[in-house]
């Protein structure tokens, strides 16, 4: 590990991020060094080659956003979800942008598990840009979120096979009913079209909102959430 540089804040008073970076690879760290030297109000205070280097540098620093590869030592598996999700107990305020080569859903999921604030998980290429960077790291200093829009779809997709799975879970009569509520109906009109009591209908519903592990919410009720994923899935 290295100290970089070090300005408390850039020549007309505004705010400098301060930056450690997380990357093993040489070449890379020359490269996304080089992008971040030529962002004004961004100062790279550390670098650190692997997930120890990286936790105490975060400790002897106190930098603003820890910019991270995803996979360093000493297993080059998730260490820079691992750290995010640390600093997300340890040290709130610090934001994580992770870097990836390729759009792996279940890291980005496991990073934004406990909240996209302060967060951002990009793939590698785009933050070669110096504007791509320069946006990510200003977002999330500043408590927003941002995801790579390839990593968006791949996650919507994901979230869609799980409602689907969830669908398949329900009962031929479940589906009866919850393709009626889809449609507006109510309990006592599905009661009378489907010649059952309303105490039957409403257990048939409590039990759909169980499998597709629904909660009451203040904006959206469970009905309705219950419904858009019925159309979601004979639409898909």
């Amino acid at each position: 590990m290295s100290v970089v540089r070090a300005q408390p804040e850039g020549a007309d008073g505004t705010r400098v991020i301060r930056v450690v970076l997380g990357e093993d690879s040489h070449l890379a760290r020359e490269g996304l060094t080089r992008v971040l030297d030529r962002i004004a109000d961004v100062e790279l205070v550390e670098t650190a080659d692997d997930l120890d280097s990286m936790r105490a540098a975060v400790d002897r620093v106190r930098p603003d956003v820890v910019l991270t590869d995803i996979r360093m030592p000493p297993t080059h598996t998730d260490e820079g979800i691992q750290l995010a999700v640390e600093l997300r107990s340890s040290r709130p305020e610090i934001a994580v942008v992770v870097l990836s080569q390729h759009a792996e859903v279940l890291y980005a999921m496991s990073l934004l598990t406990d909240g996209s604030d302060g967060r951002a998980y990009l793939l590698k290429e785009r933050v070669m840009d110096e504007s791509q960077l320069s946006r990510a790291l200003h977002e999330v200093a500043n408590g927003g979120s941002l995801v790579d829009p390839l990593i968006v779809d791949e996650l919507l997709a994901e979230r869609s096979r799980q409602e689907l799975a969830q669908l398949d879970q329900l009962t031929p009569r479940e589906r009866e009913i919850l393709g009626l509520m889809a449609e507006g109906k109510g309990n006592t009109a599905i009661a009378d079209l489907l010649v059952i009591t309303k105490r039957a209908v409403e257990r048939h519903i409590n039990a759909i909102f169980r499998k597709l592990e629904l909660r009451e919410s203040e904006d959206v009720s469970r009905r309705v959430k219950a419904a858009l994923m019925y159309l979601s899935g004979h639409t898909a």
